[in-house]
């Protein structure tokens, strides 16, 4: 899901184009070799973590387990990288986002990405956290979705809010590239190319993620 936010950010917004221009130098300081599982959660344990959040400024039900694969629920694996620990690497094709912890080791997320002609690669970093964010569509999905248009003033946070309950804004030389990291209540999406370019998690996951993160983490694409 290519966005807006409806809120203020430094500079001018980034086309597509632009955000492919990531650095290949930093693509290729990673040493990748596959992933073994360290620790997977066991069903008692991910229905805890996919648990509902009742206390949330608009309460979350539980993920219907069912209608994601296990391989995508939240686990830790080796994962063999020279980035920093904190780093965020997305992998579209395979459809995972995971956040290096340091010693060869990650924690893995299944995710939703981008459909056929959104998929998009590069270095970016966090410009911006928000939960419960307000929505604005881009112009450029109001002329391909006039049905939004009533929406181009912002959408109020709330279940309905495509944003969901949490969203990581990516940046690139202080401009926002109009995409993000967000959250989905749609478990059925996890593991497909639905959006137009964002990379969707499970809420309980992007919350997850959401808390380990700083503004200014650097996020890695790797190309699809």
């Amino acid at each position: 899901m290519r966005t807006g936010d409806g809120q203020t950010s430094s500079g001018t917004p980034m086309g597509r184009r632009g955000f492919l221009l990531g650095s290949a130098a930093a693509l290729g300081t990673l040493a990748l070799s596959g992933c073994t599982t360290i620790k997977a959660l066991s069903m008692a344990e991910a229905e805890q973590a996919y648990g509902p959040l009742p206390d949330e400024r608009f309460p979350i039900e539980a993920v219907n387990l069912n209608k994601v694969a296990p391989k995508y629920w939240r686990r830790t694996v080796r994962y063999d990288s020279a980035e920093a620990p904190g780093t965020i690497i997305v992998d579209p094709r395979n459809y995972y986002v995971y956040r290096i912890e340091g010693d060869n080791v990650a924690t893995r997320y299944g995710v939703n990405v981008g459909r056929a002609g959104f998929l998009w690669s590069g270095d970016a970093y966090i410009g911006r956290k928000a939960e419960w964010p307000v929505w604005t569509p881009p112009r450029e999905m109001i002329e391909r979705q006039p049905e939004v248009a009533k929406y181009a003033g912002g959408m109020p946070p709330g279940l309905d809010n495509p944003l969901g309950a949490r969203t990581l804004y990516l940046y690139q030389d202080g401009r926002y590239t109009l995409y993000t990291l967000y959250s989905t209540r749609q478990p059925e999406t996890i593991g497909k190319g639905i959006s137009s370019g964002c990379i969707g998690l499970l809420t309980q996951d992007m919350m997850h993620l959401y808390e380990r993160t700083p503004v200014n983490t650097k996020v890695i694409v790797l190309k699809a």
